[in-house]
């Protein structure tokens, strides 16, 4: 059933106008890697994990891997059945009303927007290292030290990346496959290497594999082992901008809810490898290079590039600066086809709905992701560099709370079908209804547990911690202007643009 069909039978739904049929599944698993960014994430996320669980970082991983898959799997469901480019908004609106609708989208758009300021500091932080290493001058490294420069840079990277996104899905594809290709080589150079060195007897600190590094029950603590998962979840976001692509690609049922599905795979295949890597070459202890070691827990690579990879480490360099600026550029696709379809269904100013007559393209909500993205970081930079980190740390709970809300949203749509079939009730009840929940009990969790300052930089107002307020008042700053536009232009409200419903039995 087409979308036309579906809007003839009162739904709401319609086209964007996108230009439909340019993603295939390659395509869209390239840039769904692109946007998780494995070699960025790597370097900041490993030492911190294993500063929680240890040895036991390939079963966080996997841990962090199973409520990701079962909510693509609900993803791939809903796309199925209606492949709008408003995904979690225009899914949790059919499923829970305009209200939670609403809220779903403002997750996801409030998520990426900030991200993107912070893949934009890192890809400056990497571009003045890179530079530095090239030209042999270590002073120029310390350029992202100074407050103007440091914003400037960003403020162009921000820019580079909008423009790129602006011309369209087939520039982005041209871009995302250089610079995927290009970190996707460095990261199984920099493994191969490691396990060489282990092989020689030349690592670090080698230490045999064992199969109680998989074992999540070998955890410490049940704190460690819910800090761990919370950062696994965080280190698997952005797969979902499969799914913000399906009015682009090929096959739109189903292209975007198997390159979803395959890119979490592929993702997984590649933290677990990189990271048995670092942890047979490196060990979890606090030695000069140890995994465990906090001085270099902020950016692993950094630390074990050129103990591993020898001459050849700038490449490492290299490639994190190339992840950063692929998903920099990837991840405008979310945020602009949210505002997009906000905009074409009135859940916002109809502004948000234009497409570019040229590149067929959101014109104006790729700007207006840019402008927020370039305004935000500016501004927390400017105020406080804590407030800027406090933020991002909050990221975790709106991923939650959205990745939550489209879950459930599946199970609620499908209800009428939800036992139909064995398939149903795999794909369109159980998966997504645990996945959900988990995800769910990690918001409320993570949200409990950043109330304390120590949560984040240590920042506090009135004894709550700073990643709390941020967080949850991000959320209800959404809830605030989802308020004050109900009362401007109450149709979509109203329901008169989409409507609530469900999947009938027969469907």
């Amino acid at each position: 059933m087409s979308i036309d069909e579906t809007t003839q039978r009162g739904t709401g739904l319609s086209r964007k106008g996108l230009d439909s049929g340019t993603v295939g599944l390659l395509g869209a698993v390239v840039i769904g890697v692109s946007c998780v960014a494995p070699a960025y994430t790597l370097t900041a996320a490993l030492g911190p994990t294993v500063a929680e669980v240890g040895v036991n970082l390939p079963a966080i991983f996997l841990v962090g891997f199973i409520p990701m898959l079962l909510v693509a799997l609900g993803y791939r469901e809903l796309n199925s059945a209606m492949p709008d480019s408003g995904t979690s908004f225009t899914w949790a609106t059919r499923a829970f009303g305009p209200w939670v609708g609403w809220m779903g989208g403002w997750g996801l758009i409030a998520a990426t927007v900030i991200v993107l300021s912070n893949l934009a500091a890192v890809a400056v932080d990497f571009f003045y290292l890179m530079l530095s290493q090239l030209l042999n001058d270590p002073s120029i490294a310390a350029l992202t030290l100074d407050l103007p420069v440091n914003i400037a840079t960003t403020l162009v990277f921000i820019a580079l990346a909008c423009y790129v996104s602006y011309r369209g899905m087939e520039a982005t594809k041209t871009v995302q496959y250089v610079l995927v290709t290009f970190q996707l080589v460095v990261l199984a150079w920099f493994a191969i290497a490691a396990f060489v060195h282990v092989a020689n007897g030349t690592a670090f600190d080698a230490t045999s594999i064992s199969a109680e590094w998989f074992n999540p029950f070998a955890v410490g603590s049940f704190s460690a082992f819910a800090a761990g998962v919370s950062l696994s979840i965080f280190i698997y976001w952005g797969w979902d901008v499969t799914l913000t692509m399906n009015e682009e690609t090929t096959n739109p049922k189903k292209t975007p809810g198997r390159a979803g599905a395959l890119t979490v795979v592929v993702i997984v295949v590649i933290y677990l490898t990189v990271a048995l890597a670092t942890l047979a070459f490196a060990g979890v202890g606090d030695g000069e290079l140890g995994a465990g070691n906090p001085d270099n827990q902020e950016s692993i690579f950094a630390t074990l590039a050129g103990p591993v990879m020898g001459p050849f480490a700038i490449l490492m360099s290299m490639a994190v600066l190339s992840s950063s600026a692929a998903s920099l550029q990837s991840t405008f696709v979310s945020p602009a086809r949210t505002l997009l379809a906000m905009g074409h269904y009135k859940a916002l100013p109809k502004g948000y709905g234009r497409i570019s007559p040229a590149h067929k393209s959101p014109s104006y909500a790729t700007v207006a992701a840019a402008v927020a993205a370039a305004g935000f970081y500016v501004f927390t930079r400017l105020v406080s560099e804590n407030a800027l980190w406090d933020t991002i740390t909050a990221l975790g709970l709106m991923i939650c709370f959205y990745y939550g809300i489209t879950a459930l949203a599946c199970v609620w749509y499908f209800r009428a079908q939800a036992f139909s079939s064995a398939r149903n009730v795999l794909f369109r009840f159980l998966a997504p209804l645990l996945g959900g929940v988990i995800l769910l009990v990690m918001f409320v969790k993570t949200a409990v547990d950043s109330m304390d300052p120590a949560y984040g930089s240590g920042s506090e107002l009135f004894g709550i911690g700073m990643v709390f307020i941020l967080g949850i008042g991000v959320i209800l700053l959404g809830a605030v202007l989802m308020l004050v536009w109900s009362r401007i232009n109450p149709a979509f409200f109203r329901q008169e643009v989409l409507v609530q419903g469900a999947a009938t039995r027969e469907e």
